[in-house]
């Protein structure tokens, strides 16, 4: 207790928010001959590596590299950068076991990025704000 309250009069945390580990893997959803995919590394020095790209058929319609933070402070942002573009960061805004939800009320679209897991399905939604323009992607663990 006294190093908690050690840590917090000098600013730092007494705990850092959790990576989202569950994240982790390969994913991949199908519809028709439409395709979207995502890879996500497992945490490590405070960061996580993700790669998303979507198509038809075999052909390549978007990619984007992603980083899911962890700052100094303790505190997550989500850093997208569409196809090798300039990075757009989105801080953490709630976060649950299993549910994570960045936001970056500054951005066109989005401005609001969650994602969750629902069994061994990883869901995950794009919209604005007020959740308008809503996207949503469900996720199945690639090859199965």
């Amino acid at each position: 207790m006294i190093a908690a309250a050690l840590m917090m009069a000098v600013g730092v945390p007494a705990r850092a928010a959790d990576l989202p580990d569950w994240l982790t893997g390969e994913w991949q959803q199908e519809r028709g001959d439409r395709w979207s995919e995502e890879v996500w590394t497992l945490p490590r020095g405070g960061t996580m590596i993700g790669v998303g790209r979507t198509g038809r058929g075999e052909s390549l319609g978007s990619w984007e590299v992603m980083r899911i933070v962890r700052a100094g402070d303790g505190t997550l942002s989500f850093h997208a950068a569409p196809e090798g573009g300039a990075e757009t960061v989105f801080p953490v805004v709630e976060q649950g076991v299993r549910d994570i939800i960045f936001a970056n009320p500054d951005h066109d679209y989005p401005q609001r990025i969650r994602y969750w897991r629902e069994g061994r399905l990883l869901m995950a939604e794009t919209s604005k704000m007020d959740g308008s323009g809503a996207q949503n992607w469900t996720y199945a663990p690639a090859g199965q």
